[in-house]
Formats: C-alpha cells, structure tokens, sequence
C-alpha cells in the first residue's frame, strides 16, 4: 500500500510543476504571427482600396483643373438652307438664304490664376483627408484584428491548459481506481475524482470548439478564405509609452476640417471676382451669295462679367461655411476630452492589471507551499488524498488567473496603443 501512496503522489506532484506546452508540440501545426494577420487584412481590405482608387481620382481631378485653364480650343462648323418656293420660305433678310462656316476657335480665360489655385488647394485637401482616412482605416484594422488575435490566443491558451489537466488526471484515474480495489480509497472518493475527470473532458472538448471559433472569425476578419487552423505564436505588444494625450493624428481630421472651411470662404470670394475671357477664332463664315471665295477670315473679342447684386447670396454662403466650422470645433474639443478620459481609464486598468497580476503570482508562491505542507503530511498518512487534490486544483487554478490576467493586459495595451496615436 505505501508503493501505491508512493506513485500516486508522483502522479499528483507532476501538477505542481504544470508547464503549458504548446499545440504546436503536440500536432506539428505550422506557427503563424500577429502579423501576418494584419497585413492579410490590409491587402484584402475593400475600404483600402477604394481609398487608393480615389486618390488616383483626385490625382486626374488635378491634372484636368490644370488642363481647364489653358487655352481651348474647338473646332466647330455650321450650314444653312432656307430655300423659297413660289415667294413662299424664311425672309432672305434673316436667313440669307444659305450659309456656311466652319471655323478655329481659342478661347482663354484671362484671370483665372487664383481660381485655379484655390481649385488645387481644395483637391489638395481632400487628398489629405482621405490619405488620413487610410490611415485611420489601418488603425481599425490593427485594433479589430488584434483583439480577436488575442481572444484567439487566449482560446489556444485554455486548450493546453485543459489538454495538460486531462493528461494528468488520466493517469491517476487508472491509479486510483486500482487503489480504490485494494479499499486504500474509498469508493465515494474514486467516484468524486471520476465525476472531475469527465466534467475535464468535456471543459476540454468545449475548449477546442471555442477556439476553432475564434481562430474562424479571425481568419474572417483577416479576409482568408481558408479553413486550416494554425498555432498562434504569443502576441508581442509594448505599450506606447511615449505617446501624449495632445498626439495629434485623431485630430488631424479636424485641422483638414478647418482648412477646407477658409478654401471655400475663399473660392466663395473669387466667384464674386470680376472675369474676362478672351477668345479668337478664325477660318471661313459665308452666305455664300457675294463673293464667297473671299470670305475666309479671323475675330478676336472678349467677355467680362461683374456679379453686381444676387440677393446678398454670398454672404449667406460665408455664414454657412461658418457655422460648419463651429459645428467641426465642437466635435474637435468633445473628441479631446473624450480620449484624455480613454487614456487615463486605460492606464488606471493597466496599471490595476499589473497590481493583480503580483497578487496572483503571490497566490500561486502560497498555493504550492501548501502542496510541499500537504505533501510532507501524506507521507505519515495525515492528509486525504483528496484535500490535496483540492490544493493541487486550487495551484492549476491560480495559474489560469494568471494567464487570464496577462490576456487582460495585452488587450488594454492593445486599447491604449490604437488611443495614443
């Protein structure tokens, strides 16, 4: 009986020094990182693209303003035939009767230097909003995909977990049933350890289903079309230290907001600027009734235009644009307010993170002196096997605590990095 005490005790001790082995290990599964996630997600992403294909719009839009205000010129042509039957059809007078002219014309729009500029400035703008946009879309997606690659990790985690406390408690189930036989146990103890062994397996088996889940929607969210699941290495993430409340690529939006707002105050100004254009043209303009080999010629001319009185319209425009602007700095201060009080939250559960995470390490330093007080106790036969069994729980169990602290903490990091850009 003491050679079976002896060997169930190596069985239980084996738990004390409980090391999560990773999957990989154990099926030979190729490891992949965070990062591959990520740059999955970014090249597959529609919103990305679509962001790229507007750039090169707005990259056309620009060459084409600057195309607009050079010369243009067309080519146009026009004839006429207004015949009269019996004194009947159109008065000669009007129509001449018949015409033909086809000519060369260029016409130029004499000040448009300024107009022309503020147009650039505004694509320019949109420009920087959208490459801000792209920006603030690859920040969503390292945020969306880092999260649900810790949850994934965790999952993983709980697998091993559960997968290294089954093992072990199906050796001892063999055991302990051969020592319940030889009434060393008792039968009501050999079937309380068997109720804990199933009710492992099936934690286990929920395990693997969760992470399979997990693992699925994050190769959705990666935009992978594949049902292969790999082992997720540990996510390294360090906190951006460095980084300030003020940083100011969230706000960047708004200063984009406040440009665009003084551009079209501008561009309202110029459209109440006088305008001349010059144009010419030249080639042949004939009735075709006197002489019409010698009508070949050219003209030259132009337009000005002056607004003078449309209702007092403009100002209305510049109010407009005004209260936009308003409306914009409003957002502006309740957004700065919003991420200082994000930022500080994040940082307090940071820091009562790593608080807990000492706490625990001294619940695990307390939980197996326990074991090596229970263990000197079995020995002389003054400790139930169950009662340590219960310390040994208690020991798994604060290591599990201690992992689900650190996945707790990476995703604040994770928080607190996407805040302070």
């Amino acid at each position: 009986m003491e050679s079976f005490k002896k060997y169930t005790l190596l069985l239980l001790l084996g738990a004390i020094c409980f090391q999560e082995t990773a999957i990989a290990q154990q099926s030979g599964a190729k490891e992949i990182d965070l990062e591959y996630f990520i740059s999955k997600a970014e090249l597959t992403s529609p919103l990305i693209k679509d962001f790229g294909n507007q750039l090169l719009i707005n990259k056309i839009d620009s060459l084409r303003i600057r195309a607009g205000y050079r010369p243009q010129v067309t080519a146009s042509s026009t004839g006429l035939y207004a015949p009269r039957i019996n004194g009947y059809g159109f008065d000669e007078v009007m129509t001449n009767g018949q015409s033909l002219d086809a000519l060369l014309n260029v016409d130029y729009n004499l000040f448009g230097k300024n107009l022309k500029e503020n147009q650039l400035k505004g694509l320019k703008l949109q420009r920087d909003s959208l490459n801000y946009a792209v920006g603030i879309s690859k920040l969503d997606i390292v945020k969306s995909i880092t999260q649900q690659y810790i949850q994934a990790y965790d999952s993983q985690q709980q697998v091993t977990f559960n997968l290294d406390v089954l093992s072990l408690l199906k050796k001892e189930e063999s055991v302990l049933k051969e020592l319940t036989r030889r009434n060393v146990y008792r039968q009501s103890e050999y079937l309380t350890f068997l109720v804990t062994y199933k009710q492992q397996q099936l934690l286990h088996n929920l395990a693997e289903l969760q992470f399979q889940s997990d693992f699925a929607t994050l190769n959705y969210l990666s935009g992978i079309n594949d049902s292969t699941t790999f082992v997720l290495k540990e996510p390294q993430l360090n906190q951006e230290i460095n980084s300030t409340i003020n940083s100011s690529f969230f706000t960047k939006r708004f200063e984009i907001d406040s440009l665009k707002a003084v551009n079209d105050k501008e561009a309202v100004d110029l459209s109440y600027k006088p305008k001349i254009n010059l144009y010419a043209n030249g080639g042949y303009n004939s009735s075709l009734v006197l002489q019409p080999y010698k009508n070949f010629g050219a003209s030259i001319g132009f337009k000005f235009l002056m607004p003078i009185y449309d209702g007092n319209q403009k100002k209305m425009q510049r109010d407009r644009i005004t209260l936009q602007s308003k409306t914009s700095s409003a957002y502006r201060g309740f957004f700065i307010n919003q991420k200082a009080q994000q930022i500080m939250m994040l940082r307090q559960q940071i820091d009562a993170t790593q608080t807990l995470t000492q706490q625990i390490k001294e619940q695990i330093k307390f939980s197996k002196g326990l074991i090596d007080v229970n263990t000197q106790l079995l020995h002389t036969g003054d400790v139930k096997i169950t009662d340590f069994v219960v310390a040994i729980n208690n020991y798994l169990a604060a290591q599990n605590a201690l992992r689900q602290s650190n996945i707790n903490h990476m995703k604040l990091i994770s928080q607190f990095n996407y805040w302070s850009r």
